[in-house]
C-alpha cells in the first residue's frame, strides 16, 4: 500500500495520506511521498490548486510513535527528524506559489493537527477534530504549532491548547477561527474539491500573491506592507489574467483565467 495517493484532475493535485490502519501518522515514506508531491506541484504548471486529506477515519495522528526506538541508551536527537522532514515541508508549503486546501476527515493530533494549519484555507469535517497531544508524552508542539495557534488562535487559547492536551471540536476549531468552515461528514469530499477546483480555474498568480502578501504581514511594518503591495500589484499588471479579469468584467462575462 503507497503511504500517499496522488491523482491530478482539471488543475487540482489530490494529496491523501494513506495509512489508515495507523491513523495516517507520519514515518518516512509518508514524508519522501509528501516530499515528491510538493515537487511535482513546485514544476507541473498545470497544477494550479493542492487538496489535502486522508483517508479512512482520521486525518493524522502525527508522528508514528512505534517507529520510535525507546530502548536506545542516551539522549534523544527529537530536532533531527524536524530538520530532515518536518521543516523543509512546511516551508516549501508556505513558499509555494499555489493554494493548499485541507479537508481535515476526522483527528488531526499533534504534527498531524499543525501540518493541516500550515495549509492555506482548512474545511473540517462536523466530526473532526484537534489536538495538540506534545504535553502528553513530554514534548512542545512542533511542525509550526507554536508559530500558527498563537497567531490563528490568540496567546491565551493557544498556550491553553498546548499545555493541557485537550481535544478541540470541529465547533470549536471553527469559533477560534482555526479552520474557515465546517462541513457535514458526508459532504467533505465533494465541498473540499469544489473549492479546488474553483480556485485552480482562478487566476493562478493572483493567488499565489495573496497567500504571499497574507504571509508576509505578520512580520511586515505597515509601510512594508505597502510597498509589497504596490510590487505584487505592478507584477500582476504585466500578466493576461488581470486583462482577462477587466475585460471579462466588461463584457459581463465569467473569466477565462490562465494561469499568468
Amino acid at each position: 500500500m503507497k503511504p500517499i495517493l496522488v491523482a491530478v484532475e482539471a488543475g487540482v493535485q489530490r494529496i491523501t495520506l494513506n495509512r489508515p490502519e495507523k491513523l495516517n501518522a507520519f514515518n518516512p515514506a509518508v514524508h519522501q511521498g509528501l516530499a515528491d508531491a510538493m515537487t511535482r506541484a513546485e514544476t507541473d504548471a498545470t497544477i494550479r490548486c493542492l487538496l489535502i486529506t486522508g483517508a479512512g477515519r482520521g486525518f493524522c495522528a502525527g508522528q508514528d510513535l512505534t517507529e520510535r526506538d525507546m530502548k536506545a541508551v542516551g539522549p534523544i536527537d527529537l530536532g533531527s527528524g524536524l530538520e530532515t522532514w518536518y521543516h523543509p515541508l512546511i516551508k516549501r508549503m508556505r513558499a509555494l506559489p499555489k493554494p493548499i486546501i485541507c479537508a481535515v476527515n476526522g483527528v488531526a493530533a499533534g504534527a498531524g493537527a499543525n501540518f493541516a494549519l500550515a495549509c492555506d484555507i482548512v474545511l473540517a469535517a462536523r466530526s473532526a477534530s484537534f489536538i495538540q497531544a506534545f504535553v502528553k508524552i513530554g514534548l512542545v508542539p512542533d511542525c509550526g504549532g507554536s508559530y500558527f495557534l498563537p497567531r490563528l488562535a490568540g496567546t491565551q487559547r493557544a498556550m491553553a491548547l498546548a499545555m493541557t492536551g485537550e481535544r478541540l471540536s470541529a465547533e470549536d476549531a471553527e469559533r477560534y477561527g482555526i479552520v474557515w468552515k465546517i462541513v457535514d461528514d458526508d459532504k467533505l469530499a465533494q465541498e473540499s474539491m469544489a473549492l479546488a477546483s474553483r480556485l485552480a480555474a482562478g487566476p493562478t498568480r493572483s493567488l499565489g500573491f495573496i497567500k504571499q502578501a497574507m504571509y508576509a504581514s505578520v512580520d511586515n511594518t505597515l509601510a512594508a506592507q505597502l510597498d509589497l503591495e504596490r510590487d505584487l500589484q505592478r507584477e500582476i499588471g504585466k500578466g493576461g489574467d488581470y486583462r482577462e479579469g477587466v475585460t471579462a468584467f466588461l463584457e459581463k462575462r465569467k473569466p477565462d483565467f490562465k494561469g499568468w
